[in-house]
């Protein structure tokens, strides 16, 4: 039983979601589904944003880039691209990315920006640049805002599957459901330091709000 699968039907966890065969069901999040919302996140708290950096790690689907790009063309914004093969990449990625002027930084959710995500925030700083990513962590370390799918949701939903495992249910027979449940998180000390102002509607919307 997994509360925070990424897809496990394209993963070949599962045969599908109503019916996932096997010793595996739970909460599906699938990242690629949100690009779009955190490019128009990023576009409401920054009118003006006109280019777009990403950063691009190895450990990132190659089937996530078509759907960013269009993402990106649906908004109107052009879409630059950073390498990060490897951790000592990131100083040189951000700084590239300041050269060239971006509006903003999309942020990856993946193991490696997570892992540094204390000196994503330094080298952000340094540039003056605003980001979003996926995982509320990375708001802490000091980026401009995270969007993704609530842990606590997720893992108070995940104990259904567990009850029902235990009377007796057999994980091929439970459906694999969607996260349903998303947290916005902005900082505003990051905001401040940037010498941003967030749009009073989308603080409204905001789910935590780190001072």
């Amino acid at each position: 039983m997994v509360a925070a699968s990424s897809d496990p039907v394209r993963d070949g966890f599962a045969a599908s979601l109503a019916y996932p065969g096997g010793n595996i069901t739970g909460i599906a999040a699938v990242p690629e589904e949100w690009l779009g919302k955190r490019l128009e996140l990023l576009k409401e708290a920054l009118p003006k944003l006109s280019r777009v950096g990403v950063l691009w790690g190895a450990d990132i689907d190659p089937r996530t880039e078509s759907q960013l790009a269009g993402a990106a063309r649906a908004l109107g914004l052009e879409l630059l691209r950073f390498e990060v093969r490897d951790p000592k990449d990131l100083g040189d990625a951000v700084g590239a990315a300041a050269k060239a002027r971006v509006g903003a930084l999309l942020v990856p959710g993946t193991p490696l920006f997570v892992l540094h995500r204390e000196k994503i925030a330094v080298l952000l700083g340094k540039h003056r640049l605003p980001a979003i990513s996926l995982w509320r962590s990375l708001a802490e370390a000091g980026l401009l805002m995270t969007y993704g799918p609530s842990f606590l949701d997720e893992f108070r939903r995940a104990a259904t599957y567990v009850v029902k495992i235990l009377k007796g249910a057999k994980p091929a027979d439970l459906p694999i459901e969607h996260v349903t449940k998303f947290d916005l998180v902005i900082n505003l000390k990051t905001a401040k330091t940037l010498g941003l102002t967030i749009p009073p509607a989308l603080l409204l919307r905001t789910d935590q709000v780190i001072q």
